[in-house]
């Protein structure tokens, strides 16, 4: 046991904290729906159920996690504003709950962030200030800004932040139990493991039986490491991957503690596996889902999550991918 091992274990959300979180964000966050195509269904020998976070406010998941932090926020807190660190998704959220409250926000973002992401964040009034993600430490170019009293919304090692990527996880028991249905698995992308253990913790307390799956790039799958490894392991340094959001250089202390418990496993997927899940959410869902939103998506034909005669819903997880990119990698395949 580590000396942090009790800290870490308190601060673990539980259901009523994902519920808590669901209030604060009705009304504002989308209900996402279950979407089903039965092409999708015979090809893969399931009954799929996709959750289509690509329809968020921000076309990603990442504002019901940024809200849920800054509505819990004093007055006060608010006053001397929010800063953050992100590739693009959390930016995205932090600035739209931001600009609900009137408050500044400031958000260190990759200089090689996609344009799509970039300009999103400074439509909605929040501030950029660029790093090398291969050089720089994000942590250590927030630390003036937190120093300076703004408040630091982390882009998943939070439990309010976990709490609001649980309603994802909510939904999917909800609107299954309305339906009739009983799920096998939930399968969702992973970077920080946030969205994977916030949707874990409402999963498992609704229906202990649903495996909990996350998906990595297979050059970034330093959850999937961690979790052989029983301790976090970072990514490699020099890693790329077409799946930027989910470029997160290691789990978090909280979500790795969560994910390491509720998790039944991680799938590393090839990048040629996210272009062909990308294609097929076009093709059959007509949805735009970005190369790390569709990571889930691309798990199902590692052959690593048993399908046959199950049902499994699947997250995708975001959508604001620069269409150049989208029609080559559609178009490579």
């Amino acid at each position: 046991m580590t000396v942090h091992a009790q800290p870490v274990l308190a601060a673990m959300p539980t259901i009523d904290d994902v519920r808590a979180a669901a209030r604060r964000i009705g009304g504002l966050a989308r209900r996402t729906p279950l979407l089903e195509s039965s092409r999708l269904n015979d090809k893969f020998g399931a009954r799929l159920l996709f959750k289509p976070e690509v329809l968020q406010r921000t076309g990603s998941f990442k504002f019901r996690g940024a809200y849920n932090k800054i509505a819990s926020l004093t007055e006060e807190e608010r006053a001397r504003g929010v800063v953050a660190f992100s590739s693009g998704n959390h930016a995205q959220g932090v600035a739209a709950a931001a600009q609900l409250f009137g408050a500044r926000a400031v958000i260190v973002m990759p200089a090689d962030a996609p344009a799509i992401k970039a300009d999103n964040v400074r439509a909605m009034g929040a501030e950029i200030v660029p790093y090398d993600r291969y050089s720089d430490d994000r942590e250590v170019v927030a630390r003036p800004y937190v120093e300076k009293g703004m408040a630091l919304v982390k882009p998943f090692d939070d439990p309010l932040i976990v709490a609001g990527q649980g309603t994802v996880g909510l939904e999917i028991a909800e609107d299954a139990a309305a339906m009739g249905i009983r799920v096998d698995a939930v399968v969702t992308p992973c970077g920080g493991g946030g969205l994977m253990a916030g949707i874990a913790t409402a999963i498992k307390a609704l229906s202990p039986e649903t495996e909990m799956w996350g998906a990595e790039p297979e050059d970034f799958d330093d959850t999937r490491r961690s979790l052989a490894a029983g301790s976090r392991v970072g990514a490699d340094p020099a890693g790329t991957s077409i799946c930027d959001a989910l470029m997160s250089p290691m789990p978090g202390e909280l979500t790795f503690a969560i994910n390491r418990k509720l998790a039944a496993g991680i799938v590393a997927v090839p990048e040629t596996s996210v272009a062909v899940a990308m294609r097929d959410a076009a093709a059959h869902l007509k949805l735009i889902v970005e190369p790390g939103g569709a990571a889930g998506f691309a798990a199902l034909s590692s052959g690593e999550i048993e399908l046959a005669g199950r049902t499994i819903a699947v997250v995708l997880s975001g959508g604001n991918v620069d269409m150049d990119l989208f029609a080559r990698l559609v178009a490579a395949i």
